[in-house]
């Protein structure tokens, strides 16, 4: 009987994972079976399961799945598994790195008349894309329930307080540049940029996934930071702007990694990109500098919206 259970929890598993035929965990589970993830601590039911196979069989479409080990005791199983696939479609939203990935996991099974009723995880889409390496900070905002206390005591900050918030912050003013795979260069403005240490010389720039150089700068090794100066105000509005070409009327030069840089700019420079943590809406690139210029020219200042002259900053 054991045998049978195993070996019917075994061919659905290769059905499903190898060749995308996910109706055949319909017969080995029970109406009301629950899956967790230990990692996330989120709690899915079947159909949750079966889109997850199809969303990943999508993205890695050469993945095979290999069953190391089947461990039973009464209603209790352990599987043991490992899979290798290519990373060459999206996965929820992450534009594909063309790597191979190899990964392993266990799962956990509490069968109930033959079937599975429970199944705890070490795996899933998120821990893939952190073995493709590709970290997620998601997990920690999953409840929506912030770490801070507002006057509304509603349980969500409302945006507009960030938004006050967020203006109350001055910064200066950059664009981030890259190149697509036919060499073509991108860039956006931003002000999400900060410095991470000096030894080793890292830095990290925040970019959202709708920016239309977020699949350019997702995909390349590289990114250069410009510091923008108080000359360069047409340049912020090109960046800020949907122009298709906006490098087509821009002075620029290549730095040593092949990667744009903004001629006429208080600083740039030109990092290896390290780290790609996701985060909602966002994704963070940590990069490690590997060359840097700077200008003796006074850099541009943003607050509240409006665009400010650096050189005149009076000393508190």
């Amino acid at each position: 009987m054991q045998q049978t259970i195993n070996d019917s929890v075994t061919a659905a598993w290769t059905a499903a994972w190898d060749e995308g035929d996910v109706t055949a965990f319909d017969a080995i589970v029970t109406p009301d079976y629950q899956r967790e993830s230990t990692g996330t601590r989120k709690v899915s039911g079947l159909k949750e399961l079966q889109q997850e196979i199809l969303d990943v069989r999508a993205a890695f479409p050469d993945l095979t799945t290999r069953i190391e080990k089947v461990i039973a005791s009464g209603d209790d199983m352990a599987i043991f598994w490992k899979s290798t696939g290519t990373f060459t479609q999206p996965l929820r939203g992450v534009p594909p790195t063309g790597r191979v990935v190899e990964t392993r996991g266990s799962n956990a099974l509490t069968l109930r008349d033959g079937r599975i009723a429970h199944e705890q995880v070490t795996w899933d889409a998120v821990e893939l894309l952190a073995h493709v390496g590709i970290p997620s900070l998601s997990s920690a905002f999953e409840d929506g329930t912030p770490d801070v206390v507002v006057d509304n005591l509603s349980g969500n900050l409302p945006l507009d307080i960030m938004k006050g918030f967020n203006r109350q912050f001055i910064t200066g003013v950059t664009v981030v540049t890259t190149v697509d795979e036919e060499g073509t260069p991108r860039g956006l403005a931003a002000n999400s940029y900060a410095s991470i240490s000096l030894d080793p010389p890292l830095v990290l720039v925040c970019v959202q996934k709708t920016s239309s150089t977020y699949p350019a700068l997702f995909q390349s090794s590289h990114f250069g930071i410009n510091i923008l100066s108080n000359d360069q105000l047409g340049t912020v509005q090109i960046f800020a702007s949907k122009t298709p070409d906006k490098f087509a009327d821009l002075e620029w030069h290549t730095g040593p990694n092949g990667v744009p840089l903004i001629d006429g700019s208080a600083a740039s420079l030109e990092a290896e990109i390290k780290e790609r943590f996701q985060a909602k809406t966002h994704t963070i690139f940590v990069g490690r500098v590997r060359h840097a210029e700077v200008a003796d020219v006074d850099p541009m200042v943003y607050k509240a919206g409006r665009f400010f002259d650096g050189a005149e900053l009076a000393e508190l």
